[in-house]
């Protein structure tokens, strides 16, 4: 087990331990430079027989999760593999299981339960609508984590899975006896969105009656046959939810969301009193229409009231000193009008500004961004403009180093895998060919990366390491101050020079030839021969003669021969 005190990694400090499972721990732990709680499960290989199985089904979850970018989902920062055990870095979530609170308090106030269930409506939704689709199938209350503010975070996803359209059925069944749906048990088709319907719908009636489904007899009565007193709406909105077969539930987690949002109007007696309101809504038609005249000028006026509002916010960021400041004004202008561009735009180059893209200002993009995800998609340029940003910004300027995780996560999206209307030509219209080019390239190495802490435990770097060098290469071109900026130029000249350093034998052995190594330091110190515009430039190029010492020495390790000169 780790020991309280000690530091994992180089940066993470285990401060507690704050969960214990059968053969996982769950620490809580600080990265003290960036002064930031992270949560840190500890997996250990002496844990039982059992290991492989567990370890694989961490695997579909961090495979899962790091693709993933919703405000209800935690995310995976790191995944560790050790001699005796593998640790999975993520976000620290304040705040305890909903099955801790109904001990508690035996039943849950309605409107909260219904609060919650429209947030989980929402990120099941989200998971739903993947290419492919991921399906939960592990609804209840205890993978539901309420947070001090009443927001819920989804966590444990170890057996989710992703929908596949040519199956016939699951080839294993899982889930909790009492929340999980019929064809979860096997010979009755394959879960799809309409299983996650199902869970939820046992997960509300749980957490308002305070009978738990899976305990003995398994079955769910009517709310009503509880308490007469709670809503006959939301009892027909559950019955629904967990009908036995797929057909009869509602067909997606938005069609639940929509009844879960008007649940009162499914109430007993709720359409007399409509039918009497009508009348006396004919009544006031005709004043209606005159009004909506006033009406459509008082909007135009609203809309250029929030447009000044919005440019306010623009303002006032480009104002303030301090950067907290800066980042509440651009949250408040993006939450104004999510689909406009320029605040996103502002917010990354505040953020390029120093060169550094710290712990702070990632847990800023992942505050702000993934809120307004669906308003970003239907405005692809900024979509893919945004996404090809951040991807730089991971992958180059992390303050931890190169941060591949995230990086994958963004150019995913900028490279047009993750929405279908977004094609490679788009990509190339909006970014530019060059650009495009390089988003490409660097989605495959940050793939790579992914990969390669796997292979090498098995001895077989080859092939990744081949097809490494060839992506890294193209990268490098020499006109890259012209294609970008000086100071993106030596950010990617100084990482292309210390691979070499750190990889120049797995290079060579996999083909790579030693004059192709010594002929990219070469094109490098070529074009770093100008003058620097200022002190952080100054800085990068000193970083780059050092890197490039190393490099020298490695390749010369790697042959036996004497140290090459490159003219620094």
């Amino acid at each position: 087990m780790l020991e309280i005190g000690s530091v994992v990694d180089g940066k993470y400090k285990i401060l507690s331990k704050i969960g214990q499972g059968g053969m996982s721990t769950v620490y809580l732990a600080l990265n003290e430079r960036a002064n930031k709680s992270w949560a840190v499960k500890e997996v250990r290989k002496d844990g039982g027989a059992d290991f492989e199985v567990i370890k694989q089904s961490q695997i579909v979850e961090t495979n899962l999760l790091k693709k993933l970018n919703h405000p209800n989902l935690p995310s995976i920062i790191d995944v560790i593999d050790k001699e005796d055990c593998f640790l999975i870095v993520m976000d620290y979530i304040e705040g305890n299981p909903l099955s801790d609170a109904i001990k508690v308090k035996k039943r849950m106030n309605c409107e909260d339960v219904i609060e919650w269930a429209k947030q989980l409506c929402d990120v099941l939704e989200y998971l739903h609508t993947r290419k492919p689709p991921i399906i939960y199938r592990d609804m209840k209350p205890a993978n539901v984590m309420l947070k001090p503010d009443g927001s819920v975070m989804l966590i444990d996803f170890g057996i989710a899975r992703e929908f596949k359209e040519q199956k016939v059925e699951d080839t294993t069944w899982l889930g909790t006896r009492g929340y999980a749906a019929p064809e979860q048990f096997g010979g009755q088709g394959q879960t799809d969105a309409r299983t996650d319907v199902y869970c939820l719908g046992a997960t509300i009636y749980h957490l308002i009656t305070g009978h738990n489904p899976s305990d003995p007899p398994y079955e769910m009565y009517p709310i009503r046959y509880w308490d007469s007193s709670f809503s006959s709406g939301l009892e027909k909105i559950i019955i629904k939810c967990t009908q036995r077969n797929p057909e009869d539930r509602y067909q997606s987690c938005a069609e639940l969301l929509y009844a879960l949002e008007h649940y009162e109007e499914e109430e007993e007696g709720y359409k007399k009193v409509q039918n009497a309101k009508w009348y006396s809504f004919l009544a006031v038609v005709a004043s209606t229409v005159v009004t909506a005249i006033c009406t459509i000028f008082c909007y135009v006026g609203l809309t250029a009231v929030a447009t000044d509002k919005y440019k306010e916010y623009l303002n006032n960021a480009s104002m303030a000193r301090d950067l907290n400041d800066k980042y509440e004004y651009y949250k408040d202008a993006i939450e104004l009008n999510p689909s406009e561009e320029e605040a996103y735009i502002d917010i990354i180059e505040t953020m390029q500004s120093d060169g550094v893209f710290d712990d702070y200002e990632s847990e800023r993009i992942r505050e702000i961004i993934p809120a307004h995800i669906d308003d970003l998609e239907k405005n692809k340029e900024t979509y893919v403009q945004l996404a090809y940003e951040l991807g730089m910004m991971y992958f180059y300027y992390s303050e931890q180093g190169q941060d591949t995780q995230n990086a994958l996560k963004w150019l995913n999206i900028a490279v047009g895998n993750q929405a279908e209307n977004i094609s490679e030509e788009d990509v190339n219209g909006i970014l530019g060919s060059k650009k495009a080019v390089r988003a490409k390239n660097l989605f495959h190495i940050a793939q790579y990366y992914q990969s390669l802490g796997v292979l090498n435990k098995e001895g077989d770097y080859e092939g990744d390491y081949y097809n490494l060098w060839n992506d890294l290469s193209s990268v490098m071109t020499p006109d890259l101050r012209e294609e970008d900026n000086n100071v993106t130029a030596l950010v990617m000249y100084n990482f292309m020079v210390s691979q070499i350093q750190q990889n120049a034998q797995h290079f060579r052995d996999a083909g790579v030839e030693q004059n192709e190594m010594e002929n990219m330091l070469d094109m490098i110190q070529n074009n770093t021969q100008y003058n620097m515009n200022n002190s952080y430039e100054i800085e990068l190029y000193e970083k780059l003669k050092s890197n490039m010492e190393y490099a020298k020495k490695a390749l010369s390790v790697t042959t036996g021969t004497e140290e090459r000169e490159y003219g620094y």
